[in-house]
């Protein structure tokens, strides 16, 4: 990220440190709240996607399983409306309203990790997830001490946003296709998605995911919850 942004000819030299000393204070903090998720002993996922692609959905789907508890920082640039359905399912939920930011900081993370802890509901789980702003660009850029990345690409999306969006994608330890049962109607290609993932980052799991389908929905626990038992934390570098 530091080399792009000093090669890129549309920004000058004053921009370019800007830019640069934003992402150093946000790692810092990052390295602060991965020692603080130890410290509270909760395995952290990241989930990111394009708006719409069914983070919320999964989520309240994933709350059914008495195996796997977990509480949620939820991005959003207006409205509770995530927070709230999240709630209404049982599944404790901080909301971070972002206003015009296209993504979380670790900051705003560790704002709302701060409330869930005062309403005493990280001691109640053994994951944390943070459902990321939708988008496909600017999340990609920013450590949120998570152990573990997930990117969605839902089916209506279309099959070719890996490689249109790679700096996305290159964050993943594993690609959620979500909205699966929608495959037929249009035309999405499973094998464009191999593909492109194989040429950008091979070895990442691809799984196909349908709230219709809880079998779907039991693999994504049980892959999250056996990341937990291997201790596995993401090498990528933001």
């Amino acid at each position: 990220m530091r080399a792009n942004l000093e090669n890129n000819p549309t920004l000058d030299k004053k921009s370019v440190q800007i830019v640069q000393k934003i992402l150093s204070k946000n790692d810092i903090k990052a390295n602060e709240l991965r020692q603080k998720y130890v410290e509270d002993g909760l395995y952290v996922i990241n989930f990111m996607s394009s708006p719409g692609s069914g983070k919320t959905t999964l989520l309240e789907n994933l709350g059914q399983f008495e195996d796997f508890k977990f509480c949620v920082v939820e991005g959003d640039l207006q409205t509770n409306r995530d927070a709230e359905r999240l709630q209404k399912k049982g599944i404790a939920a901080e909301q971070v309203t972002t206003g015009e930011a296209c993504h979380l900081e670790a900051s705003m993370v560790e704002h709302a990790y701060g409330i869930l802890k005062q309403k005493h509901q990280i001691q109640e789980c053994e994951y944390l997830i943070i459902e990321n702003v939708g988008n496909l660009v600017c999340p990609a850029s920013y450590d949120l001490g998570a152990a573990l990345n997930i990117v969605l690409l839902s089916v209506p999306e279309g099959d070719d946003k890996i490689l249109k969006y790679p700096s996305m994608f290159m964050c993943a330890d594993a690609v959620i296709v979500s909205k699966s049962d929608m495959i037929d109607y249009f035309g999405f290609r499973i094998s464009q998605v191999k593909e492109d993932m194989q040429k950008l980052k091979p070895q990442v799991p691809i799984f196909l995911t349908s709230s219709k389908d809880p079998e779907s929905l039991a693999v994504i626990k049980d892959f999250i919850i056996n990341k937990k038992k291997e201790k596995y934390f993401s090498n990528h570098s933001f």
